[in-house]
Protein backbone atom coordinates (compact mmCIF):
# COMPACT_ATOMS: atom_id res chain seq x y z
CA UNK A 1 0.00 0.00 0.00
CA UNK A 2 1.18 3.34 -1.17
CA UNK A 3 2.04 5.40 2.26
CA UNK A 4 1.33 9.47 1.75
CA UNK A 5 2.37 10.75 4.84
CA UNK A 6 4.48 9.02 7.39
CA UNK A 7 2.66 8.64 11.12
CA UNK A 8 4.70 10.85 12.72
CA UNK A 9 5.72 9.94 16.42
CA UNK A 10 7.04 11.35 19.56
CA UNK A 11 8.92 9.01 22.16
CA UNK A 12 8.88 9.72 25.76
CA UNK A 13 11.21 8.05 27.53
CA UNK A 14 13.76 9.47 30.56
CA UNK A 15 15.61 6.26 29.80
CA UNK A 16 18.54 7.05 26.96
CA UNK A 17 18.39 3.29 25.68
CA UNK A 18 15.22 2.94 25.57
CA UNK A 19 14.67 6.11 23.12
CA UNK A 20 17.42 4.57 21.15
CA UNK A 21 15.92 1.01 21.09
CA UNK A 22 12.35 2.24 20.55
CA UNK A 23 13.23 4.73 18.18
CA UNK A 24 15.41 1.92 15.91
CA UNK A 25 12.18 -0.38 16.57
CA UNK A 26 9.87 2.57 14.62
CA UNK A 27 12.30 3.19 12.02
CA UNK A 28 11.85 -0.22 10.46
CA UNK A 29 8.69 0.76 9.17
CA UNK A 30 8.87 2.76 6.27
CA UNK A 31 5.11 4.37 6.88
CA UNK A 32 6.21 5.76 10.62
CA UNK A 33 9.11 7.99 11.54
CA UNK A 34 10.09 9.52 15.07
CA UNK A 35 9.53 13.00 15.25
CA UNK A 36 11.31 13.48 18.40
CA UNK A 37 12.44 12.62 21.56
CA UNK A 38 11.13 13.42 24.60
CA UNK A 39 12.87 12.64 28.55
CA UNK A 40 10.86 13.66 31.07
CA UNK A 41 6.44 14.32 31.45
CA UNK A 42 6.87 17.89 31.03
CA UNK A 43 9.52 17.28 28.00
CA UNK A 44 6.67 15.27 26.49
CA UNK A 45 4.16 18.04 26.67
CA UNK A 46 6.38 20.90 25.36
CA UNK A 47 7.31 18.70 22.21
CA UNK A 48 3.54 17.63 22.10
CA UNK A 49 2.96 21.30 21.50
CA UNK A 50 5.26 21.84 19.08
CA UNK A 51 6.36 19.00 17.14
CA UNK A 52 2.44 18.01 16.32
CA UNK A 53 2.74 14.04 16.48
CA UNK A 54 -0.05 11.88 14.92
CA UNK A 55 0.73 9.37 18.25
CA UNK A 56 3.08 9.50 21.43
CA UNK A 57 4.64 6.38 23.14
CA UNK A 58 4.27 7.29 26.72
CA UNK A 59 6.99 5.87 29.55
CA UNK A 60 4.89 6.12 33.20
CA UNK A 61 7.48 6.24 34.86
CA UNK A 62 10.10 9.57 34.89
CA UNK A 63 11.83 12.26 36.69
CA UNK A 64 10.06 15.93 36.25
CA UNK A 65 6.39 15.10 35.91
CA UNK A 66 5.30 11.02 35.35
CA UNK A 67 3.80 9.45 32.32
CA UNK A 68 0.17 9.44 33.75
CA UNK A 69 0.19 13.50 34.50
CA UNK A 70 1.97 13.96 31.14
CA UNK A 71 -0.75 12.10 29.63
CA UNK A 72 -3.53 14.16 31.13
CA UNK A 73 -1.84 17.71 30.12
CA UNK A 74 -1.88 16.70 26.52
CA UNK A 75 -4.96 15.15 26.47
CA UNK A 76 -6.42 18.01 27.87
CA UNK A 77 -4.96 19.98 25.52
CA UNK A 78 -4.86 17.51 22.09
CA UNK A 79 -7.85 15.35 23.17
CA UNK A 80 -7.88 13.02 19.60
CA UNK A 81 -3.99 12.81 20.17
CA UNK A 82 -3.67 8.84 21.24
CA UNK A 83 -1.15 7.57 23.83
CA UNK A 84 -0.13 4.55 23.65
CA UNK A 85 1.61 3.33 27.43
CA UNK A 86 4.81 1.24 27.27
CA UNK A 87 5.07 0.33 30.79
CA UNK A 88 6.64 -2.60 33.35
CA UNK A 89 5.50 -6.04 33.85
CA UNK A 90 5.20 -5.49 37.37
CA UNK A 91 2.36 -5.63 39.52
CA UNK A 92 2.99 -1.71 40.10
CA UNK A 93 3.15 -0.83 36.37
CA UNK A 94 -0.11 -3.29 35.64
CA UNK A 95 -2.10 -1.54 38.11
CA UNK A 96 -0.61 2.49 36.88
CA UNK A 97 -1.61 1.14 33.48
CA UNK A 98 -4.71 0.50 33.70
CA UNK A 99 -5.05 4.09 35.19
CA UNK A 100 -3.89 5.29 32.44
CA UNK A 101 -6.35 3.39 29.82
CA UNK A 102 -9.11 4.68 32.27
CA UNK A 103 -7.58 8.52 31.88
CA UNK A 104 -7.89 8.23 27.91
CA UNK A 105 -4.71 6.25 27.12
CA UNK A 106 -5.08 4.61 23.75
CA UNK A 107 -3.77 1.18 24.60
CA UNK A 108 -0.35 -0.28 26.26
CA UNK A 109 2.44 -2.78 25.43
CA UNK A 110 4.61 -4.01 28.49
CA UNK A 111 8.19 -3.79 28.56
CA UNK A 112 9.54 -7.77 28.60
CA UNK A 113 11.75 -6.90 31.63
CA UNK A 114 11.50 -4.01 33.35
CA UNK A 115 11.49 -0.14 33.15
CA UNK A 116 14.69 -0.27 31.26
CA UNK A 117 14.32 -3.61 28.79
CA UNK A 118 17.63 -3.70 26.28
CA UNK A 119 14.88 -6.92 24.98
CA UNK A 120 12.41 -4.63 24.34
CA UNK A 121 12.68 -5.64 20.52
CA UNK A 122 10.61 -9.03 21.37
CA UNK A 123 7.67 -6.70 21.10
CA UNK A 124 8.86 -4.78 18.12
CA UNK A 125 5.85 -6.02 15.84
CA UNK A 126 3.55 -5.37 18.65
CA UNK A 127 4.78 -1.70 19.33
CA UNK A 128 4.45 -1.11 15.32
CA UNK A 129 1.32 -2.86 14.73
CA UNK A 130 -0.23 -0.56 17.74
CA UNK A 131 1.09 2.83 16.84
CA UNK A 132 -0.66 2.30 13.26
CA UNK A 133 -4.07 1.19 14.87
CA UNK A 134 -3.46 4.55 17.22
CA UNK A 135 -3.30 6.37 14.13
CA UNK A 136 -6.12 5.15 12.28
CA UNK A 137 -8.62 5.42 15.72
CA UNK A 138 -7.20 8.77 16.37
CA UNK A 139 -9.86 10.89 14.90
CA UNK A 140 -12.48 8.90 16.47
CA UNK A 141 -15.33 9.75 19.60
CA UNK A 142 -15.38 6.45 21.23
CA UNK A 143 -12.34 6.80 23.37
CA UNK A 144 -13.39 10.58 24.81
CA UNK A 145 -16.86 9.77 25.02
CA UNK A 146 -15.99 6.47 26.92
CA UNK A 147 -14.05 8.37 29.35
CA UNK A 148 -16.64 10.99 30.11
CA UNK A 149 -19.23 7.97 30.69
CA UNK A 150 -16.69 6.29 32.88
CA UNK A 151 -16.51 9.60 34.83
CA UNK A 152 -19.99 9.87 34.73
CA UNK A 153 -20.66 6.29 36.17
CA UNK A 154 -18.01 6.08 38.98
CA UNK A 155 -19.81 9.01 40.93
CA UNK A 156 -23.18 6.98 40.58
CA UNK A 157 -21.59 3.56 41.21
CA UNK A 158 -21.47 2.17 44.81
CA UNK A 159 -20.04 -1.67 45.16
CA UNK A 160 -20.88 -3.17 48.39
CA UNK A 161 -18.37 -3.94 50.42
CA UNK A 162 -19.12 -7.14 51.66
CA UNK A 163 -20.20 -9.27 48.36
CA UNK A 164 -21.55 -12.57 49.13
CA UNK A 165 -22.48 -13.26 45.46
CA UNK A 166 -25.69 -15.73 44.57
CA UNK A 167 -24.75 -19.37 44.88
CA UNK A 168 -27.97 -20.75 44.31
CA UNK A 169 -27.37 -24.39 42.22
CA UNK A 170 -24.37 -26.12 42.23
CA UNK A 171 -24.43 -25.82 38.46
CA UNK A 172 -24.80 -22.21 37.09
CA UNK A 173 -27.73 -21.23 35.36
CA UNK A 174 -26.17 -19.93 32.41
CA UNK A 175 -22.51 -18.55 31.59
CA UNK A 176 -21.58 -15.61 29.87
CA UNK A 177 -18.68 -15.46 28.40
CA UNK A 178 -17.08 -11.91 26.99
CA UNK A 179 -14.42 -11.77 24.82
CA UNK A 180 -12.16 -8.45 24.59
CA UNK A 181 -8.96 -7.33 23.71
CA UNK A 182 -7.32 -3.82 22.49
CA UNK A 183 -9.38 -1.02 24.22
CA UNK A 184 -10.58 -3.84 26.59
CA UNK A 185 -10.20 -2.45 29.75
CA UNK A 186 -11.97 0.21 29.42
CA UNK A 187 -14.41 -1.56 27.79
CA UNK A 188 -15.27 -3.76 30.51
CA UNK A 189 -15.81 -0.76 32.99
CA UNK A 190 -18.50 -0.12 30.94
CA UNK A 191 -20.14 -3.81 31.94
CA UNK A 192 -18.86 -5.34 34.42
CA UNK A 193 -19.91 -2.35 37.24
CA UNK A 194 -23.60 -2.73 35.60
CA UNK A 195 -23.94 -6.00 36.30
CA UNK A 196 -26.68 -7.27 39.25
CA UNK A 197 -25.17 -8.24 42.21
CA UNK A 198 -27.89 -11.48 41.91
CA UNK A 199 -26.88 -12.16 38.23
CA UNK A 200 -28.55 -15.58 37.89
CA UNK A 201 -25.30 -16.69 35.58
CA UNK A 202 -21.30 -17.35 35.56
CA UNK A 203 -19.39 -14.62 34.24
CA UNK A 204 -15.69 -15.43 32.25
CA UNK A 205 -14.15 -12.56 31.12
CA UNK A 206 -11.26 -14.25 28.47
CA UNK A 207 -8.90 -10.46 27.87
CA UNK A 208 -5.72 -11.00 25.90
CA UNK A 209 -3.15 -9.86 28.21
CA UNK A 210 -0.42 -11.29 29.48
CA UNK A 211 0.29 -13.18 33.14
CA UNK A 212 1.26 -9.88 35.34
CA UNK A 213 -1.47 -8.03 34.27
CA UNK A 214 -4.58 -10.53 34.42
CA UNK A 215 -3.89 -10.95 38.55
CA UNK A 216 -3.70 -7.20 38.82
CA UNK A 217 -6.74 -6.23 36.21
CA UNK A 218 -8.73 -9.14 38.07
CA UNK A 219 -8.24 -7.49 41.38
CA UNK A 220 -9.20 -4.33 39.74
CA UNK A 221 -12.22 -5.63 38.32
CA UNK A 222 -13.50 -6.97 41.54
CA UNK A 223 -12.66 -3.46 43.02
CA UNK A 224 -16.31 -2.42 40.59
CA UNK A 225 -17.96 -5.41 40.06
CA UNK A 226 -21.35 -6.30 42.20
CA UNK A 227 -20.15 -9.74 43.07
CA UNK A 228 -17.32 -11.53 43.59
CA UNK A 229 -14.93 -11.61 40.59
CA UNK A 230 -10.78 -13.80 40.38
CA UNK A 231 -8.92 -14.32 38.30
CA UNK A 232 -9.35 -18.06 37.52
CA UNK A 233 -7.19 -20.84 39.02
CA UNK A 234 -7.47 -24.56 37.91
CA UNK A 235 -10.00 -26.23 39.99
CA UNK A 236 -12.38 -23.40 40.42
CA UNK A 237 -15.89 -24.29 39.78
CA UNK A 238 -18.38 -21.62 37.95
CA UNK A 239 -21.24 -21.01 40.17
CA UNK A 240 -24.08 -17.81 39.55
CA UNK A 241 -23.27 -14.33 40.78
CA UNK A 242 -19.64 -15.17 40.24
CA UNK A 243 -17.22 -14.30 38.09
CA UNK A 244 -13.74 -15.45 36.56
CA UNK A 245 -10.89 -13.89 34.73
CA UNK A 246 -9.01 -16.04 32.11
CA UNK A 247 -5.25 -15.90 33.40
CA UNK A 248 -2.68 -14.84 30.95
CA UNK A 249 -0.03 -17.40 29.53
CA UNK A 250 -2.80 -20.12 29.46
CA UNK A 251 -6.13 -21.39 27.68
CA UNK A 252 -8.68 -21.65 30.20
CA UNK A 253 -11.89 -24.69 29.10
CA UNK A 254 -14.28 -25.45 31.32
CA UNK A 255 -15.15 -29.68 31.92
CA UNK A 256 -18.59 -30.98 31.48
CA UNK A 257 -20.70 -32.25 34.20
CA UNK A 258 -19.58 -29.97 37.18
CA UNK A 259 -18.29 -27.05 35.32
CA UNK A 260 -14.49 -27.26 37.04
CA UNK A 261 -12.25 -25.23 35.22
CA UNK A 262 -9.01 -26.57 34.12
CA UNK A 263 -5.68 -24.59 32.98
CA UNK A 264 -4.08 -25.34 30.02
CA UNK A 265 -1.00 -24.82 27.75
CA UNK A 266 -2.60 -26.44 24.28
CA UNK A 267 -3.70 -25.32 22.06
CA UNK A 268 -0.92 -23.04 21.11
CA UNK A 269 -2.87 -20.05 19.86
CA UNK A 270 -1.94 -16.35 18.92
CA UNK A 271 -3.60 -15.29 21.57
CA UNK A 272 -3.13 -16.87 25.05
CA UNK A 273 -5.98 -16.87 26.60
CA UNK A 274 -7.90 -17.82 23.27
CA UNK A 275 -11.78 -16.04 23.51
CA UNK A 276 -12.21 -19.04 20.84
CA UNK A 277 -11.01 -22.04 22.84
CA UNK A 278 -13.22 -20.70 26.38
CA UNK A 279 -16.08 -20.33 24.60
CA UNK A 280 -15.97 -23.70 22.26
CA UNK A 281 -15.23 -24.99 25.69
CA UNK A 282 -18.32 -23.77 27.47
CA UNK A 283 -20.49 -24.34 24.52
CA UNK A 284 -19.64 -28.05 24.81
CA UNK A 285 -19.99 -28.33 28.73
CA UNK A 286 -23.14 -26.56 28.77
CA UNK A 287 -25.12 -26.56 25.58
CA UNK A 288 -25.99 -23.42 23.47
CA UNK A 289 -29.44 -22.36 25.22
CA UNK A 290 -27.14 -22.26 28.52
CA UNK A 291 -24.25 -20.07 27.12
CA UNK A 292 -24.34 -16.04 25.95
CA UNK A 293 -21.33 -14.91 23.80
CA UNK A 294 -20.48 -11.42 23.98
CA UNK A 295 -17.22 -10.28 21.90
CA UNK A 296 -16.13 -6.60 22.30
CA UNK A 297 -13.41 -4.23 20.97
CA UNK A 298 -10.36 -5.76 19.70
CA UNK A 299 -7.94 -6.45 16.61
CA UNK A 300 -8.12 -9.66 14.60
CA UNK A 301 -11.21 -12.17 14.69
CA UNK A 302 -10.37 -14.47 17.91
CA UNK A 303 -14.07 -15.42 19.39
CA UNK A 304 -15.74 -14.88 15.94
CA UNK A 305 -15.84 -18.30 14.83
CA UNK A 306 -17.23 -19.31 18.50
CA UNK A 307 -20.15 -16.28 17.98
CA UNK A 308 -21.27 -18.29 15.32
CA UNK A 309 -21.59 -21.95 17.15
CA UNK A 310 -22.69 -20.47 19.99
CA UNK A 311 -25.31 -18.81 17.79
CA UNK A 312 -26.32 -21.49 15.52
CA UNK A 313 -26.82 -24.28 18.98
CA UNK A 314 -29.59 -21.90 20.75
CA UNK A 315 -27.18 -19.61 22.65
CA UNK A 316 -27.14 -15.63 22.93
CA UNK A 317 -24.79 -13.46 21.34
CA UNK A 318 -23.79 -9.96 21.76
CA UNK A 319 -21.57 -7.80 19.46
CA UNK A 320 -20.30 -4.44 20.48
CA UNK A 321 -21.37 -1.86 17.96
CA UNK A 322 -18.74 0.13 15.83
CA UNK A 323 -19.66 3.15 17.05
CA UNK A 324 -18.00 2.76 20.85
CA UNK A 325 -15.78 -0.09 19.97
CA UNK A 326 -12.11 1.21 20.05
CA UNK A 327 -10.94 -1.07 17.47
CA UNK A 328 -13.60 -2.75 15.50
CA UNK A 329 -12.37 -5.98 14.56
CA UNK A 330 -13.61 -8.74 16.24
CA UNK A 331 -17.21 -7.81 16.88
CA UNK A 332 -17.15 -7.17 13.35
CA UNK A 333 -16.17 -10.18 12.13
CA UNK A 334 -18.29 -12.08 14.62
CA UNK A 335 -21.08 -9.51 12.53
CA UNK A 336 -20.29 -10.14 9.05
CA UNK A 337 -19.93 -14.48 9.90
CA UNK A 338 -23.43 -14.08 11.16
CA UNK A 339 -22.31 -14.51 14.74
CA UNK A 340 -24.20 -11.71 16.09
CA UNK A 341 -27.75 -11.97 17.36
CA UNK A 342 -27.80 -8.86 18.94
CA UNK A 343 -25.59 -5.74 17.96
CA UNK A 344 -25.43 -3.05 21.08
CA UNK A 345 -22.94 -0.18 22.41
CA UNK A 346 -20.90 -0.48 24.97
CA UNK A 347 -22.99 0.95 27.51
CA UNK A 348 -25.83 -0.96 26.88
CA UNK A 349 -23.93 -4.80 26.64
CA UNK A 350 -24.43 -5.07 30.33
CA UNK A 351 -28.42 -4.44 29.97
CA UNK A 352 -28.50 -7.33 27.34
CA UNK A 353 -26.51 -9.64 29.27
CA UNK A 354 -28.94 -9.28 31.75
CA UNK A 355 -31.73 -9.57 29.23
CA UNK A 356 -30.36 -12.66 27.76
CA UNK A 357 -29.94 -14.31 30.96
CA UNK A 358 -33.69 -13.95 32.30
CA UNK A 359 -34.91 -15.10 28.89
CA UNK A 360 -35.90 -18.50 29.57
Amino acid sequence: MFVTRRIKVLIADDSALMRKVLKEIIMTDPSLEVAGMARDGQDAIDKAHYLKPDVITMDINMPVMDGLTSMQYILNDFPELPVLIISSLTTEGALTTFEALELGAFDYVAKPSGTVSSDIHIVGREIIQKIKLAYKSANKKSIRERIKRLNAAAAAIKVPEAKTGTYMNESPSKVVVIGVSTGGPGALMEVIPMLPADLKAALIVVQHMPPTFTTSFAKRLNAVCHFPFKEAEAGDVLQDGKGYLAPGGYQMVVRKGRGMIRLTTSPQTVFMPSVNVTMESVLEAYGGKNVIGVLMTGMGDDGADAMVKIRKAGGMTIAEDESTAVVFGMPREAIERGGAEIIAPSYRIAEEIVKAVERS
